[in-house]
């Protein structure tokens, strides 16, 4: 446990606080004014403490609660918990950061990610997609029904919100990648769609356009 207390972390983090940051983040949903680099470098220096991340996190200030998924304890948290959390994590990076360094160490992954890709709220189901597809790259696809999967991206992946629309083109990209014998389908599905073809990429990126995206993956790898 630090010697670290919830005024001194946000006062440390206000301080940081850089309008160009804030405007860039602002265009994504965010809104948070750290460079991330630098609110890494605080959760480094605080180390593990999973009483100043529930305090942290309950103030519900976006910077404070990346600087709680840092030094939490995944482990500690229940399912509940972690449903509350998500429920309550209003903007994209604070949810990406929860999945991605919480949710996917913790024992409860599966059951969230059923309880979630299922959920009403496109928000919530969109959580339930990303971890879907954090399994297709991880190559653990063992009881997921990619035909069921790659019906429902074909049918509802072009009118779907963003963040929903996004994570199901990431489950389309590692299907293709990852399954030979599905990767027909799926770059039929995303040449039909074009969901994302004209996103910008920078040089030296690959498109996230899933046609692209698979190509690209399944060449280096041969």
């Amino acid at each position: 446990m630090s010697d670290a207390t919830v005024p001194e972390v946000l006062d440390e983090l206000a301080a940081l606080h850089d309008p160009k940051i804030l405007a860039v983040n602002e265009r994504h949903g965010d809104d948070h004014a750290v460079n991330l680099t630098k609110l890494r470098a605080i959760a480094k220096r605080i180390k593990t403490d999973q009483d100043l991340a529930l305090e942290l996190w309950h103030t519900g200030d976006t910077e404070a609660r990346l600087v709680a998924l840092l030094i939490c304890r995944p482990k500690q948290f229940t399912e509940g918990d972690l449903d509350s959390m998500l429920r309550d994590a209003q903007r994209p990076k604070v949810r990406d950061w929860l999945l991605g360094y919480v949710v996917a160490k913790s024992a409860h992954m599966e059951a969230l990610r059923v309880l979630w890709f299922h959920d009403a709220d496109t928000h919530v189901q969109a959580a339930g997609w990303a971890l879907t597809a954090l399994r297709l790259r991880k190559r653990n696809s063992e009881g997921l029904d990619l035909t069921a999967l790659l019906d429902q991206i074909e049918t509802q992946m072009k009118d779907a919100p963003a963040d929903l629309q996004w994570e199901m083109n990431n489950a389309l990209a590692y299907i293709g990648i990852e399954h030979e014998d599905r990767r027909k389908r799926a770059l039929t599905i995303g040449e039909n769609l074009e969901v994302l073809k004209d996103y910008p990429t920078p040089p030296n990126c690959t498109s996230p356009y899933a046609p692209i995206w698979i190509n690209e993956m399944v060449s280096r790898q041969s």
